[in-house]
């Protein structure tokens, strides 16, 4: 069923590594979602695959010594979802991962799969890069730390050494520390769907809940690779949260997006929901940040 060369299984990082080195033609394999239906289906026929799942260390959500979120990358989505600390400072993540295929998927499925697999459709993606994610790499060399937005170079393609794996995820405490977000994926059905467009907004408020002191915005498949909207953020940091900043706001993302024509959806359709998306998900978090949109 699956035409593979051969199955390697590694029992740490270290020896993830050292096998990645031995085998540079070979393709890493977390809860295998993704690949093993590529497979299946010819496009990796008769490749070497190394499997890291088993590495445990690799799995779980905690607090480093700077209080930024970590997120090790063959934690699951469903326990992204669960996890107290996802839940308290940045349940958006667990939100849009909950929106992930199906809850036998989101089992399996891993949160460093979801990323290296570099599309822009990934339900976690535009969450990320709304929250400034930094992303941890391992390998011969050591530890090597990177902004999201330099991780992903192209459709498909991701910045990963031959000699490395993608250890965590890691969300700065600036970035999460007193910010609400809520993420808005539109698809053709309501589950086991690939977004058309996903919009996700994260705000933080001042103390008396009138200015939004900060705002982030981003967008997956609006482009070749998950984008923030700067044009669209600027609009909004340190202005009054209203219904006519809103209207400002989401306007202001046609600057920044470059949707294209695709099977699911039209260029303009896209560019069309776009807008109302950042306008609802710009309410909501507001809204969730303890604010009013008048």
């Amino acid at each position: 069923m699956y035409d593979m060369k051969a199955l390697y299984e590694a029992e740490s990082v270290e020896d993830a590594i050292r096998l990645r080195v031995e085998h540079p033609e070979a393709q890493i394999i977390a809860g295998g979602s993704d690949v093993l239906v590529q497979m299946r289906e010819g496009k990796r026929a008769g490749k070497e695959l190394i499997s890291i799942y088993m590495i445990d260390a690799l799995r779980g959500v905690s607090l480093d010594e700077e209080e930024n979120l970590r997120i090790g990358s063959l934690t699951s989505f469903s326990h992204i979802t669960r996890d107290p600390l996802i839940r308290k400072y940045c349940n958006v993540l667990g939100e849009a991962v909950d929106q992930v295929g199906s809850p036998q998927i989101r089992n399996i499925g891993t949160i460093g799969g979801n990323t290296c697999n570099g599309v822009t459709s990934a339900d976690s993606a535009s969450t990320l890069h709304a929250y400034e994610a930094i992303i941890e790499l391992t390998g011969k060399n050591g530890i090597r730390r990177l902004p999201i937005r330099d991780f992903y170079i192209r459709a498909g393609q991701v910045d990963i050494a031959p000699d490395e794996i993608q250890t965590a995820i890691l969300i700065p405490k600036d970035s999460y520390e007193n910010t609400w977000g809520h993420y808005i994926k539109y698809g053709l059905r309501n589950a086991m769907e690939i977004a058309t467009l996903g919009c996700s907004v994260n705000v933080r408020l001042s103390a008396d809940k009138k200015t939004i002191e900060r705002c982030r915005i981003a967008y997956g498949v609006a482009g070749p690779v998950p984008m923030r909207c700067p044009s669209a953020e600027e609009t909004a940091n340190g202005a009054a949260p209203t219904k006519e900043l809103a209207e400002r706001f989401s306007s202001a993302v046609i600057d920044d997006i470059t949707p294209r024509d695709s099977w699911r959806a039209s260029k303009a359709f896209r560019q069309h929901i776009a807008v109302e998306m950042a306008k609802r998900a710009l309410s909501r978090a507001v809204e969730l940040a303890g604010g009013e949109m008048k």
